[in-house]
């Protein structure tokens, strides 16, 4: 299985590619998780950029999601909500309309925050969003709180609780097979 991930944070050293490392160390034998780079490099939306050919890093980050069994999101919050970049690329992932490239690939949601709260609203919106979009949202929730502390020096997590639940994506049923016949 083949898991992409998806940072919301823009940031080199972010809290959030640290929890998407961490979750990638984490994964059991034949999943794999690819960190990637799409979310900052996609131009703003604008439907006058939705003509052909599609700008080349959209073209890219459909084809990646199109490619993909699941999804695992980081993403810090910013004033109590997603973050404009992955906000930006869901937007780009619910195209092209009636047919989105989400359309029916497991989803989940983590993220880090200094905050106490773990950044659970970004979280929840983004959910909210990608299960509009119609992805299969898996209904799981981790909030690493006090991001800063939370990590060893090797970049695991120090509580083995939030250790244990870092990638959820993987647990939810649907490989590519099942989901291409979802999407028709």
């Amino acid at each position: 299985m083949h898991v992409l991930g998806l940072c919301g944070s823009l940031r080199r050293d972010s809290l959030n590619r640290r929890l998407l490392a961490a979750a990638a160390r984490s994964l059991p034998d034949g999943v794999t998780l690819e960190p990637s780079d799409h979310v900052a490099a996609l131009p703003l939306f604008d439907e006058d950029l939705e003509v052909e050919p599609l700008p080349e890093a959209v073209s890219r980050f459909h084809a990646a999601v199109l490619a993909t069994d699941a999804i695992l999101v980081a993403s810090p919050e910013y004033n109590g909500s997603l973050t404009g970049p992955l906000k930006n690329a869901l937007d780009w992932a619910s195209r092209p309309g009636g047919d989105a490239v989400l359309q029916g690939t497991p989803l989940a949601v983590v993220g880090a925050s200094p905050s106490r709260f773990g950044a659970a609203w970004a979280q929840a919106e983004t959910r909210r969003i990608a299960d509009r979009i119609g992805a299969r949202v898996v209904p799981l929730e981790l909030a690493v709180a006090n991001a800063p502390d939370a990590f060893t020096a090797a970049g695991d997590l120090r509580d083995p609780d939030l250790a244990g639940a870092t990638a959820p994506a993987h647990r939810c049923p649907g490989g590519s097979g099942e989901r291409a016949h979802q999407r028709g």
